[in-house]
Order: structure tokens, then C-alpha cells, then sequence
């Protein structure tokens, strides 16, 4: 008996040492709690951090939370960013470095309401268009100047509506396109009673204006640690491993999304829709970033004019080193 007591305690011991020799990891989000950020919840949930070694705190955005401040403030390991926010911000001193690009294509749009009278880009001047803020402006601000249409409001151009992260200007008639996203917020417009026919919508991609979203960055100097690199290379695995799931198990995955949602405010049909949706833009990506992908963006974003998103090709600004080390692991 006395020796039975002693393996239990050293079991408990070894238990106790394992739990925390698992790596700390914390990422913050670009948004909300939505399938937007599925396959993170999902590898959480279905314990791929844990088989990893990683104890993952998930950290939700929202209209507040800029992700390249809170890791500048040491507030995360890794955040979720869209690439033209990551690389104007890596002009502007913070150093992040793109290290994943779980997202293969772009959801972003423009959608118009038909009563405007606008049928194509050409029509824009002399109309309201709705845009979002806080590094999410940068493509649109992109787009205008490739079509040589001024965005400061004076005839010929078109006036600017700082969009809240909500569809009430284009419902309301404040706006005659607003910015919306293939997964959230057209289905909002939808849910609201606007009808397909009463839409037109302009997506980015079809207009040869794509940025890449929802990338994973880290801060440069970190990847200098090789301990680090090997920390987010299991990060990155069980990260891609969730979306495969989330993929294979919608109405799972569904479930999780909800039960992470601590502010109530998500609903099982628009979290389905959504979901739909985000799996068309992960399909096919084992989440290593296209360096065609990379230089088509940066293109796009030094193509504004006599103000462009950033004014000089940035260098060091990605990093195959961890979704390398990743794909190698077992």
C-alpha cells in the first residue's frame, strides 16, 4: 500500500508538471466571436492546442480593439489581421510579420442598393458609400484611387460614410453602398428584408481589387527565438487542423462558435450562413501564405496615387519559417 501511495503522488506530480509545461499562447482576434474565427474555437474545443502542448487563450475583438495595438502592448502573442492593415502598420514602426494565411480568398464587397442607380465602379461619383474604419478602409481607399475617384466629398468624387459595423445606413437610405462582408453582413441585409434584387453587389476580388484577410502576425524580433517559431509552428498545425474540422463538421462547429459567444448576440441561422461562407474562402489553403498572393496586395496598396496605403515595397514583412516547421511536424 505505501508504495501504490507513493506512484499516485509521483503520477500526480508528473500530471501537475505536464499541465504546466504547456506553452502559453494568446491570440487576439480582428473581430467578434463568429465563424469568422471558427477553426480556433474548434481547436480548442476539440483539445488540437492541447495535444500541441499549448494552453490557447482566445481573446475576441471588436469595434474598440485594433489587433496590431494590443500586440504592440504586449497584449498578445499572435493576432488576426487583414494584410493591408498589417503592412501600414509595419510602416508606420510596428514590425509584424505575416507567418500564416489560413484565408486563400477575399470576402469583401460593396453592396448597393438598385434604387441608387448604380450599375457598375463608373457610377460611384456623386454617391455615399459606407466604409469601415480601424484598418479595414485600406483596400476600399485602394480601390478609389484606381478608379481616379477622389474620396474627400467634392463633385465628381464620392462622399464617405465612416460605416459603424452594423447595415442601418443602407436600410436607412444614409448610404448608397455600404461594406460588407461574402459571410456577415450581406446576409444581415437579407435577414433585415432586403431582397437579392434589390441588391447589387461589387466584390473586390471580381473587380481585381482582392487584398489578403485574416492572416496570423506575429512580432518580427519574436521569430529571432527558436523556442518561439516552434511554439507557433504547433500553434499554426492545430490551427488549420480546427478549420479541416470545421470544414468536415459545420453544425459542430456551428455549436462550438455559440457556445464561445458569451454576449448572446450570435444566432444559429446567421453562425450557419456565416460558416458556409468562410469554408469558401479557407478551402484549399494548408495555411502557407502565396508570395503571388503577397506581391499582388502590396501592389494593389502602393497603387494610390498621391496617397497610397504605403509608400515603399516593404521588406521582411513574411515569414515562411513557421508554416514550414508546421507542415513538417507529424
Amino acid at each position: 500500500m505505501k508504495k501504490c501511495g507513493i506512484g499516485l503522488a509521483a503520477l500526480m506530480s508528473l500530471s501537475v508538471a505536464t499541465a504546466q509545461a504547456a506553452d502559453k499562447v494568446t491570440l487576439q482576434l480582428k473581430w467578434v466571436t463568429q465563424a469568422q474565427f471558427a477553426g480556433y474555437y474548434v481547436a480548442k474545443d476539440k483539445g488540437f492546442y492541447k495535444d500541441a502542448g499549448l494552453d490557447v487563450t482566445i481573446k475576441p475583438g471588436g469595434p474598440d480593439i485594433a489587433p496590431p495595438q494590443v500586440i504592440a502592448g504586449g497584449g498578445a502573442d499572435v493576432v488576426l489581421d487583414w494584410m493591408p492593415s498589417a503592412l501600414a502598420t509595419r510602416e508606420k514602426g510596428v514590425a509584424l510579420v505575416n507567418i500564416a494565411q489560413p484565408f486563400k480568398r477575399s470576402g469583401m464587397e460593396l453592396t448597393c442598393r438598385v434604387d441608387s442607380n448604380i450599375k457598375t465602379p463608373k457610377d460611384f461619383p456623386n454617391h455615399t458609400l459606407g466604409v469601415w474604419f480601424s484598418g479595414n478602409e485600406y483596400p476600399f481607399l485602394s480601390w478609389m484611387a484606381k478608379l481616379n475617384v477622389k474620396t474627400d466629398g467634392s463633385p465628381g468624387g464620392v462622399k464617405v460614410l465612416k460605416q459603424g459595423f452594423n447595415v442601418d445606413p443602407l436600410l436607412q437610405k444614409q448610404a448608397d453602398c455600404i461594406s460588407t462582408m461574402t459571410y456577415n453582413e450581406y446576409w444581415q441585409l437579407i435577414e433585415a428584408g432586403m431582397k437579392a434584387d434589390q441588391l447589387i453587389v461589387f466584390k473586390y476580388e471580381d473587380q481585381g481589387v482582392a487584398t489578403l484577410e485574416d492572416g496570423l502576425y506575429v512580432l518580427e524580433d519574436k521569430l529571432k527565438d527558436p523556442a518561439f517559431v516552434d511554439k507557433m509552428a504547433r500553434f499554426v498545425k492545430a490551427s488549420m487542423k480546427g478549420w479541416e474540422w470545421a470544414r468536415a463538421n459545420p453544425k459542430e462547429t456551428v455549436k462550438i462558435v455559440l457556445d464561445n459567444d458569451t454576449t448572446g448576440a450570435q444566432t444559429e441561422v446567421h453562425q450557419t450562413t456565416q460558416l458556409q461562407e468562410i469554408n469558401k474562402l479557407t478551402a484549399g489553403s494548408d495555411g502557407k501564405l502565396d508570395p503571388a498572393d503577397y506581391e499582388r496586395t502590396v501592389k494593389e496598396l502602393l497603387s494610390g496615387g498621391s496617397d497610397p496605403v504605403i509608400t515603399k515595397e516593404p521588406k521582411g514583412a513574411w515569414s515562411h519559417a513557421v508554416i514550414d516547421k508546421a507542415l513538417s511536424m507529424k
